[in-house]
């Protein structure tokens, strides 16, 4: 399973600040008394910059610790650039009602929906570890998933916390929502591997359960059993899947909300120009981008991104911007999930996608700070595997084939 990451814990605020003043008391002293004012109060002043994490220079000092933050002009800096979240992800297409949420839920998480019977959304997009794939080889989680008879996908599974706030689905930006991404792997060979709509509509119209929950979801429908009304349910349900978190608090006026470490963290972010690409309540999610854009990329890129679906030179190597929700939780990182740890993840973005260049170790960790503030609280009402259906007389058995 995934294991938590934890930062050091920052130097303690009302200690550097009386230390500070004390070095700064003893500079005035000095003055006063005639002896080598000018030397002695800029040896105060440097040393109070020490204590608090700067260098005279105006960087950060990674053996001192972190700079003391406004939280309250962090809060003004950074609300134009992100905002909080959104309770619930609406659609004018496809209005959210408790019923079409109630079989959307089932739906997630029913593995009749597979060829095998033994795939559901659920299994590469785990709401009880942060909506991605929590299986493991030789004790390390899996790049990309496996779904039928055990082929490995070409993609890492991103998380489906938060996911309908994005511009678009899939890395590569093929669906244009929730719904229209949830049509898409029920039917990929690789994947859950239903030979066609056809068939989950036979499916599902043999189990009299879902024929009354769909009937419910769709009443003004006299055939709501259909492969449409499936996405459209699923997706209603995973525009509730939202994790309000630390940082929304924050963008809501709690400036205590966030530590020292994630203050610094926040504006390191911002000044490395991250928020180039990472911006919005979700931290992304609205743009693509290539990869290697200011400095080329350290190993090969196979994967030719959304040129695949577009066929836009420009858009050979470009993925869409992963939105930062819960990101200290799903790994591993990046379209291949070639990246094991966030902040390797976080120095390579950095480094290859920014001006800024490389990061120190100290920055790297505040960065990584920070982006655990954004790491929120799954809607429990929603993410218990629900009780299913019972098949019918008629439902098809799993197929290994």
């Amino acid at each position: 399973m995934r294991s938590s990451r934890t930062s050091a814990s920052p130097r303690t605020p009302h200690t550097s600040r009386w230390l500070a003043i004390g070095l700064l008391s003893c500079a005035s002293a000095l003055v006063a008394c005639g002896k080598e004012a000018d030397q002695d109060q800029k040896k105060a002043a440097d040393a109070a910059r020490a204590i608090r994490g700067q260098k005279s220079g105006g960087g950060s000092d990674a053996a001192a610790g972190v700079p003391s933050i406004s939280p309250a002009a962090m809060l003004e800096r950074s609300r134009p650039l992100f905002g909080a979240l959104p309770a619930v992800a609406e659609s004018p297409d496809n209005p959210i009602t408790d019923e079409k949420v109630a079989l959307g839920r089932m739906l997630y998480f029913d593995k009749r929906l597979s060829k095998n019977h033994d795939l559901s959304c659920n299994t590469c997009h785990d709401l009880a570890s942060f909506g991605v794939d929590p299986r493991q080889e030789n004790d390390a989680l899996l790049p990309t998933s496996k779904g039928h008879r055990d082929q490995l996908g070409e993609r890492n599974s991103p998380t489906v916390y938060n996911a309908a706030f994005h511009i678009a689905q899939f890395w590569d930006g093929r669906a244009q929502d929730v719904e229209e991404q949830a049509k898409g792997p029920i039917l990929n060979p690789v994947e859950m591997a239903m030979p066609d709509e056809a068939t989950v509509e036979k499916v599902l119209a043999s189990i009299p359960g879902y024929v009354e929950a769909f009937s419910a979801a769709f009443p003004d429908e006299p055939n709501p059993v259909t492969y449409d009304n499936m996405a459209k349910a699923i997706g209603a349900f995973e525009r509730k899947l939202v994790t309000p978190a630390p940082f929304d608090r924050f963008m809501q006026g709690d400036t205590t909300a966030l530590d020292e470490k994630q203050l610094y963290g926040l504006q390191l972010f911002i000044d490395s120009a991250c928020v180039t690409c990472h911006t919005g309540p979700s931290l992304g999610g609205n743009a693509f981008q290539k990869l290697g854009n200011v400095k080329p990329w350290p190993t090969k890129v196979a994967d030719l991104g959304r040129f695949v679906v577009t066929q836009a030179e420009a858009d050979k190597y470009s993925f869409k911007v992963p939105g930062l929700r819960n990101v200290a939780k799903t790994g591993p990182y990046l379209h291949d999930g070639s990246v094991a740890t966030l902040d390797e993840m976080v120095r390579l973005m950095v480094a290859h996608q920014t001006p800024r260049g490389e990061l120190q170790p100290n920055e790297v960790e505040a960065i990584v700070a920070f982006l655990d503030s954004l790491t929120g609280e799954p809607p429990a009402e929603l993410i218990a595997e629900p009780s299913l259906p019972q098949s019918g007389p008629d439902t098809p058995g799993p197929d290994p084939a």
